[in-house]
């Protein structure tokens, strides 16, 4: 069982940056692949980007990549995205997520209760 708390969302002008942060808890934390999804009022939640067990392999939706950064750091439970140059299409709530052995398609089997990310224009 592995449970997942988001921080780090706030609300930020456009051009910005935020630091979200998913930390989790339980021991099998490390062999878990991870990842982050998004969900924007009257959206489908979709995915953003996601990080293998051990941080060797990461991949992004076509429109954050070059602009967010995916890591986890395995040795304090807790997985990170990195946001830069955001823009209002950001805004949504963010979502982690965790599984055993999915990488790269999931489907993951624990989620955080989200937290929200708003870019003002």
């Amino acid at each position: 069982q592995v449970q997942l708390v988001e921080s780090g969302g706030g609300l930020v002008q456009a051009g910005g940056s935020l630091r979200l942060s998913c930390a989790a808890s339980g021991r099998t934390f490390s062999t878990h692949d991870m990842g982050w999804f998004r969900q924007a009022p009257g959206k489908e939640r979709e995915f953003v980007a996601a990080i293998n067990w051990n941080g060797g392999d990461t991949c992004y939706k076509d429109s954050v990549k070059g602009r967010f950064t995916i890591s986890r750091d395995n040795a304090k439970n807790t997985m990170y995205l990195q946001m830069t140059s955001l823009n209002p299409e950001d805004t949504a709530v963010y979502y982690c997520a965790a599984a055993p052995r999915v990488w790269p398609s999931g489907p993951y089997d624990y989620w955080g209760q989200g937290t929200q990310v708003t870019v003002s224009s």
